[in-house]
């Protein structure tokens, strides 16, 4: 038999939550055996799997920071490196507004017909408007172009960090959803130096890269390279297995007992599994909806939740999209060289891959919202020292690469957190709520803050850019506990 649940206190998740259907004894035995696992158990290929779709995704969006010059010049008439901020918004926009299109039609659909099936068509999506973009023949086509990208990369990014909570330790979820974030980071490293070799004139260093081609049709074969990438990360999603908290949701019991088996044999490898205990595992389901949104809108502790994530990620996002989108032209609105801007920005992306790969050793620390008055920190001592650089290149170089590793220092930490705060039978509904349409920050916030930079000096356009991050850190502090608990403690 197995054992009872614990008893919940009122007002917790689970005493607010009503009961449903009894959960069988063999499904409830199998979230023990998947809690119990201690380390990464699927293949170690399936990590880079998901990161190779994860650098695409970062690819596509950090490319048209340092590339949008060059795509203005030729797209939109009278356009200058100058002025190219005063169009950046519009393709910005309606690429964010995509993402909320993408996260609110398709990341449902995942918690319907499964994370892995979704994987592959978000990918197609992405990879057809990065396609789009690299042939797109007018300043039209290209905003439709960079619209539907959004549509793909929105999903992509909901159900992408609802598959690795799902399927990683309790005791890691923030690690390996960083550690895939690593993959992101080297997607925005290339975005940004391949728009720098491609689009940008050559000039000395550090006011330019020397061996620059400035080739004509540059920012084209950007997005084509884009597509490329997605291809393979199509045909590699393939192979991933699918989730197996999903599966038992859904009462595929033998499929997720496959599953589940060949983790248990590959953590076993490591050292002896612990016993595995039904104490604190759910005895019965919630009452099933038809709608996924319906358990987050109906349930009063989920829908709490989604608001506060919500607010969260949509302001955090306006300093996020500024600097990951606009970094080159606001620099360039403020009088900087093209080049120099992008070499500035390309060097940048420096501490975002730094920042990655340090915070997969580290993340796991602390509790989750604590990362991100961290983050706020670093990004105001990189503004900081950038605006008061002078002519020491040195100077502005380490004051970028603080920017792009601390606006990107609170995100991975934050993405484990948002999927840990919803039930496995709408995680990827939530995490699309409050993120993809979380995204509509970033786009409005360049909506605002693009007339008013060109005004501002170098120090106080980017104190306000950065201003933005001390409110979401503010909201991050009253979300819930989440580290080295199960899914199904936090989120019933």
């Amino acid at each position: 038999m197995s054992a009872p649940s614990t008893p919940q206190p009122a007002g917790s998740p689970r005493a607010e939550v009503q009961a449903g259907e009894p959960i069988p004894d063999e499904a409830r035995e199998l979230f023990a055996r998947l809690d119990r696992i201690q380390t990464w158990s699927l293949s170690p290929a399936f990590l880079a799997i998901i990161g190779i779709g994860f650098l695409f995704t970062f690819y596509d969006i950090f490319d048209i920071n340092v590339s949008f010059v060059q795509t203005c010049t030729q797209l939109v008439k009278g356009c200058t490196p100058e002025d190219a901020l005063s169009s950046l918004p519009l393709p910005t926009v309606l690429n964010l507004l995509g993402y909320v299109v993408g996260t609110l039609v398709l990341s449902p659909i995942s918690d319907r017909i499964g994370r892995r099936n979704m994987l592959l068509i978000t990918m197609l999506v992405t990879g057809l408007g990065s396609l789009y973009s690299a042939l797109a023949p007018d300043y039209g086509n290209f905003i439709l172009s960079r619209t539907l990208t959004g549509v793909g990369i929105g999903a992509d990014l909901a159900i992408v960090n609802t598959y690795v909570g799902e399927v990683s330790p309790r005791h890691s979820r923030a690690k390996y959803t960083t550690v895939v974030f690593i993959m992101s980071a080297l997607g925005a490293f290339v975005g940004v130096w391949l728009g720098l070799f491609l689009t940008t004139e050559k000039a000395p260093w550090p006011t330019g890269l020397p061996f620059a081609i400035d080739l004509a049709s540059g920012w084209r074969w950007m997005y084509g390279v884009g597509a490329i990438l997605a291809l393979v990360a199509i045909l590699l999603r393939f192979q991933l297995p699918e989730s197996p908290r999903w599966l038992l949701q859904r009462g595929k019991h033998q499929e997720a007992e496959a599953v589940t088996a060949d983790m248990e044999l590959r953590a076993a490898k490591t050292g002896p599994l612990d016993l595995a205990t039904t104490d604190g595992v759910p005895t019965h389901w919630p009452p099933s909806r038809r709608v996924p949104y319906a358990d987050i809108f109906t349930n009063p502790v989920y829908l709490r939740r989604m608001i506060l994530l919500f607010c969260m990620w949509f302001i955090g996002y306006i300093t996020v999209y500024a600097y990951a989108s606009g970094f080159t032209s606001v620099m360039t609105s403020l009088k900087y060289p093209a080049s120099e801007a992008g070499v500035i920005a390309a060097v940048g992306t420096i501490g975002f891959v730094a920042e990655a790969v340090i915070m997969a050793f580290i993340v796991e620390k602390l509790e989750r919202r604590y990362w991100l008055p961290i983050a706020t920190v670093v990004t105001f001592i990189g503004a900081v020292m950038v605006a008061f650089a002078g002519t020491s290149v040195a100077v502005s170089f380490i004051g970028a690469m603080l920017i792009f590793a601390g606006f990107n220092l609170w995100v991975s930490p934050t993405y484990a957190l948002t999927a840990e705060h919803f039930p496995t039978r709408a995680r990827s509904t939530g995490f699309a709520i409050v993120d993809g349409v979380g995204h509509v920050g970033g786009g409005i916030g360049i909506l605002v803050l693009a007339p008013l930079i060109p005004h501002l000096s170098v120090f106080w356009a980017l104190m306000l850019i950065s201003s933005f991050m001390i409110i979401a850190s503010v909201l991050a502090q009253f979300t819930v506990h989440t580290r080295n608990r199960s899914f199904e403690q936090v989120s019933p």
